[in-house]
């Protein structure tokens, strides 16, 4: 797969933390990895796992950093189809450095504008810029 479909099947994983709770989380990524909706390599599925996890572990501080650079839009007031493509780019900006920052900003406004609202993009481009 490249960069892109990679991110976005982290996405969708994100995504599913909103609607369970961490303890079922395991779970879900092995359905995840099951039921994907074209058969994912072992490379594939290890990578999407792995960066998946990694932000896990930090999303309370990533949800910190949020709250901080937001006035007026928590992370318990987003749609949680932008606040799962804000953490994703925000992991990507903040501890990756595998990623350059401006195609972070990119992917996750192209994510926003795939799954999200008519207004998701440049809400997202906004919440986004304050951390580049």
């Amino acid at each position: 797969m490249r960069r892109s479909e990679l991110r976005e099947q982290i996405f969708l994983l994100l995504f599913r933390e909103e609607y369970h709770r961490h303890e079922d989380m395991a779970e879900q990524e092995q359905l995840f990895v099951e039921y994907a909706g074209e058969p994912l390599s072992q490379e594939d599925a290890d990578y999407i796992l792995g960066k998946y996890e990694q932000i896990a572990q930090r999303l309370p501080e990533i949800d910190k950093q949020i709250n901080q650079e937001t006035s007026g839009w928590e992370t318990g007031r987003m749609a949680k189809t932008d606040l799962a493509v804000i953490r994703l780019a925000i992991y990507e900006i903040l501890y990756d450095e595998t990623v350059p920052t401006g195609v972070a900003i990119n992917e996750a406004v192209e994510l926003a504008r795939k799954y999200g609202q008519d207004s998701s993009p440049s809400f997202v481009n906004g919440v986004l810029a304050k951390f580049a």
